[in-house]
């Protein structure tokens, strides 16, 4: 009984600039959060090893100092970086159904998911970068993608992240929040929260529309102009046996695109057009835009890609 009295005054929170939020776990399936548990926790056990054993296996074996697994190194930490950052909340809510996040803990954590969302981004694009140096101009691979070129290459990503970020999250001080202060998921996501604003929220969604068009907008460009630039040079200079054999050490990096972006476009289009969907729907979605890339990125490269299939079995089955 306290605790529902507790949860209503959540709730009914009057206009405050240092509110209460209420993070939500699956609608309708309070109950069942102990069993969902159980398959959520396998899937970051999945992702957090994975990850873990390519960034061990990069940067332990020699063979794999390359341009394209230095990205790929990125990729894992990036992906770590997410799963991390949303952790503590979603297994909080599921084991101990712990709900209440404070507006400035909500604001830490939206700076790691939405800043490290926008590095997985930005790596998409150098490793499409990659593929088509590798493909369209193999002789000079190595002087273009030097050592200090990839550094500069992960320091230009860190930092629009950050810049990009920053105003986003400065905006959400300022805000009175009057409504009933139950956010949809399991974490802070930047749309969600400032839905429950009772302040004028035309600036701050503004801010997310130019960051939205900076990182997916220009990134998606880039990534499909870089694969219209390889067909084009394939076709043009290979024959049909070389056509399979290029394609496929480009495989694992559209698999890991479309992972990527699809669960974003699909969050993104339900919170624009499909609100009178069930609560459920949007929350298992939320779930698997996390989700889904961490934990299927390492299979895909330690399946398609055979020296990290090599390495990773090294790891795991050494002599």
């Amino acid at each position: 009984m306290l605790q529902n009295q507790d949860t209503m005054e959540i709730l009914s929170n009057s206009t405050s600039k240092f509110p209460t939020f209420l993070l939500t776990g699956i609608p309708g399936l309070e109950s069942s959060h102990p069993w969902i548990s159980i398959p959520v926790c396998c899937f970051y056990a999945i992702a957090l090893s994975g990850n873990s054993m390519i960034l061990f296996a990069i940067t332990t074996q020699q063979s794999l100092h390359e341009p394209m697994y230095y990205f790929l190194s990125m990729l894992s930490a990036t992906d770590l970086g997410l799963i991390i950052s949303t952790l503590s909340t979603t297994l909080g809510i599921l084991w101990f159904d712990a709900h209440e996040i404070s507006l400035y803990c909500c604001i830490v954590q939206m700076l790691f998911l939405h800043g490290f969302t926008f590095m997985e981004s930005g790596v998409l694009v150098t490793m499409a970068f990659d593929r088509y140096v590798a493909i369209c101009d193999p002789l000079r691979y190595t002087t273009i993608l030097t050592n200090s070129r990839i550094i500069q290459l992960g320091l230009l990503m860190t930092t629009r992240a950050i810049v990009l970020i920053l105003p986003l999250l400065l905006l959400l001080e300022p805000l009175c929040f009057c409504r009933m202060n139950a956010l949809s998921h399991s974490y802070c996501y930047h749309p969600d929260v400032i839905q429950l604003a009772c302040s004028d929220i035309q600036a701050n969604s503004i801010c997310g529309l130019i960051d939205l068009i900076l990182t997916t907008g220009i990134d998606t460009t880039w990534i499909v102009l870089s694969y219209i630039l390889i067909i084009h040079s394939v076709l043009r200079i290979a024959s049909p046996e070389e056509w399979h054999k290029v394609f496929s050490t480009c495989v694992s990096h559209v698999g890991t695109v479309a992972i990527f972006y699809l669960p974003m476009l699909g969050l993104s289009l339900a919170y624009r057009y499909g609100r009178s969907a069930p609560r459920v729907v949007r929350s298992v979605m939320a779930n698997v835009y996390l989700l889904l890339p961490p934990v299927l990125n390492p299979i895909i490269y330690s399946v398609k890609t055979r020296q990290i299939h090599k390495a990773v079995l090294s790891l795991l089955l050494p002599k």
